[in-house]
């Protein structure tokens, strides 16, 4: 059974996501990369479970109830991605785990390769936007 994951699309006013730099360790997977945020849901846990309490972790934010996006079946694992409006700067937010966090517009994203395969996710949100 693929593993799951949850991950989260916070936007701001201008439609911009946060996403943040992944730690560059030696063996950490897709690192110093960007990455949206997020997690593994934990055995017991719900995603929704999982995505609070790793945004509680990671920047210190106490997203409450969120909004599922989609589900993605991607070849390693099955993720969970919500979606949430974040009023923050990211110099604002208090990031524990990553190198920094940065608001990015859709056509720095299109120019990024994303950790995880989460450009097709990022491009699917951008669509819905628009449709």
């Amino acid at each position: 059974m693929k593993r799951k994951g949850a991950s989260i699309l916070f936007f701001n006013e201008k439609n911009e996501l946060l996403l943040f730099l992944r730690d560059d360790k030696p063996g950490l997977p897709y690192a110093n990369m960007w990455d949206v945020p997020g997690g593994h849901v934990e055995e017991g846990e719900t995603p929704e479970e999982c995505i609070v309490r790793e945004m509680k972790e990671e920047i210190g934010l106490d997203i409450g109830e969120t909004q599922l996006f989609r589900v993605y079946d991607f070849h390693d694992r099955v993720e969970y991605v919500y979606q949430s409006f974040c009023p923050y700067d990211s110099n604002e937010l208090v990031l524990t785990e990553g190198q920094a966090l940065r608001w990015f517009k859709e056509d720095d994203i299109a120019k990024t390769e994303l950790a995880y395969g989460f450009n097709r996710v990022a491009a699917d949100y951008f669509l819905a936007c628009r449709g």
